[in-house]
């Protein structure tokens, strides 16, 4: 059989996007084969998106088939809905494994997500990897988060570093993402190793929110401040009414796989 799919970015971070799993398939098999980047479409994660009246519900794995929750994949599909005619309004309601979340498009191809409540904030953890004591504060953000500042972000190792930490026995069986941050007149810089991708991404939306957050906790940032991803695009992140995330996206293709 073939499946019609559509490619998604946000900011960077790049989707698969079903219109609903197929019958007889599994959402985490589909995102390992479509998400493999030389035998698949690939992209970071897969997302699915089905419409049950005035009720649009997405689901998200990711690249190695584990369920997540993910706020760029979220303000990618909301994009993706108003765009296929799904809702003809620019505030709604999107459902997520983490509840249901208020969206608001805020221009073209640009929306802005609530996102979950920031939960676990544990400050100055002194953790060892690579033979160094880092620095290292953690939060859920809807995923969990370990959070290191840094003076350069263009001089870390975010790969090696970011592997070490991810599966800190600090963070338990699953880990967490790590997220690399600078601060510069107020605005963060943020270079983000992911779990689930097992790589560094483009861009991280829970990431940017748990860097935020702790940024604003430690007096480093505002209530509302802006991040630069990887991809070199600016994200928005709030506290001032809740956590809001918000920034861009866009549906780069669309085609049909063989399955």
């Amino acid at each position: 059989m073939t499946l019609r799919f559509w490619k998604l970015s946000g900011a960077g971070n790049d989707f698969v996007l079903l219109r609903g799993l197929p019958r007889g398939y599994a959402g985490a098999a589909l995102a390992k084969k479509l998400c493999d980047r030389r035998a698949g479409i690939g992209a970071d994660g897969l997302l699915s998106i089905t419409r049950h009246g005035r009720m649009i519900r997405l689901s998200y794995w990711n690249a190695d088939g584990s369920p997540a929750f993910c706020g760029n994949g979220s303000r990618c599909a909301a994009l993706w809905a108003k765009a296929m005619g799904w809702t003809n309004k620019t505030h709604f309601v999107l459902g997520t494994n983490r509840g249901p979340l208020p969206v608001r498009l805020t221009g073209k191809g640009r929306a802005e997500v609530g996102m979950p409540d920031p939960t676990s904030l544990r400050l100055g953890l002194r953790l060892k990897a690579l033979g160094k004591t880092h620095t290292v504060h953690s939060v859920d953000t809807g995923v969990p988060h370990a959070v290191v500042f840094v003076p350069d972000i263009e001089r870390i190792a975010v790969r090696s570093l970011g592997r070490a930490l991810r599966s800190h026995k600090a963070f338990g069986r699953s880990g967490a993402n790590v997220d690399f941050v600078s601060v510069k007149n107020g605005s963060l810089s943020l270079r983000t190793y992911e779990r689930g991708v097992e790589d560094e991404t483009f861009s991280c939306g829970t990431g940017v929110v748990a860097a935020g957050f702790v940024a604003r906790v430690l007096g480093k940032a505002g209530p509302a401040a802006q991040v630069i991803v990887r991809s070199g695009a600016k994200l928005n992140v709030s506290f001032l009414d809740g956590a809001r995330l918000e920034g861009p996206g866009e549906i780069i293709f669309t085609g049909e796989v063989a399955l």
